[in-house]
């Protein structure tokens, strides 16, 4: 009889090997895997994708063991430190070069010479933490308020907004949701390259997605549609491929109040624009604040 530490121990040599066909062959036909990051018990193929995915987020990905004892009838518990530096994509962001160690363990359910299921446990949030990412932790609604999340990118420019483009998208799943997330980012770096650029906030709240983008003129805002990831995401929007529905349109203000601004030494406000970078007390005021 095949014993169960030493194919788990098999099994975490593929994973220090990096090796998702050799982790796959470790398995049982119909085994499954899931830790608290997978959305549910993964098998076949499913397995060897999720391998994939971490060691191209940590390529020297490893795992040192701390203990491993067979408990009963092919039960292994398996405690481990994961080590690993983020050179490539996680989660769609781009890398960080921080490194990682994060401390887990696995219970593997072993039959004959093949897994039957591993569940492995820790803490979901260490990761994002130790990445440099914000881990938020709020409700999805409470009545009529939803609760969601926000990015900003900012060129710097300081204009005045002359137009403001505004897109919302409806999503189907999550996975829908995580391409329109990569997509935005993507269309978010190619605006930093547009003159009349100002500044885009993207905002996800339940399954609706949107943008504000400000720009100098509603001119500005024409090369968006000649070519680059905007274009493409639009062919996708029509095509079968991406959400549920949606909407876009450009606005022109109709009323922009002064900026204010505090001077650093009376401690009063005053209008950026009119004071031209001068308080009303003699001292010189902080630069105006964008718009947007």
């Amino acid at each position: 009889m095949a014993n169960p530490l030493a194919i788990a121990q098999t099994y975490f040599e593929a994973w220090n090997r990096r090796d998702a066909a050799a982790v796959m062959a470790t398995f049982a036909e119909g085994g499954t895997y899931a830790d608290p990051a997978t959305p549910g018990p993964l098998s076949g193929p499913a397995i060897g994708a999720y391998v994939e995915g971490l060691v191209a987020a940590f390529p020297d990905l490893s795992f040192d063991f701390v203990s491993a004892a067979e408990h009963n009838s092919g039960l292994v518990a398996a405690e481990w430190v994961m080590k690993g530096t983020n050179t490539g994509p996680f989660m769609g962001l781009p890398p960080t070069g921080a490194a990682i160690a994060l401390p887990g363990a696995d219970f593997i359910r072993v039959e004959g010479d093949k897994i039957r299921s591993v569940q492995g446990y820790f803490d979901g949030a260490a990761v994002p933490r130790a990445l440099g990412l914000d881990v938020i932790v709020q409700p999805k609604s409470i009545g009529p308020f939803e609760f969601g999340i926000s990015n900003r990118v900012s060129s710097g420019n300081k204009a005045t907004p002359g137009a403001f483009s505004i897109t919302w998208l409806e999503v189907r799943t999550a996975e829908e949701q995580q391409k329109v997330r990569e997509s935005s980012r993507k269309i978010a770096t190619d605006l930093l390259g547009m003159p009349g650029f100002i500044s885009w906030v993207g905002v996800t709240v339940g399954d609706r997605m949107m943008t504000i983008t400000a720009w100098e003129t509603p001119d500005a805002m024409l090369p968006l549609m000649k070519g680059g990831e905007h274009r493409s995401a639009v062919g996708r929007f029509f095509a079968p491929e991406l959400s549920r529905g949606g909407a876009t349109g450009v606005w022109t203000p109709h009323r922009l109040n002064p900026r204010w601004i505090r001077c650093e030494a009376c401690a009063k406000m005053a209008d950026s624009d009119k004071a031209q970078g001068r308080c009303e007390c003699g001292a010189a005021l902080p630069a105006p604040l964008a718009y947007w």
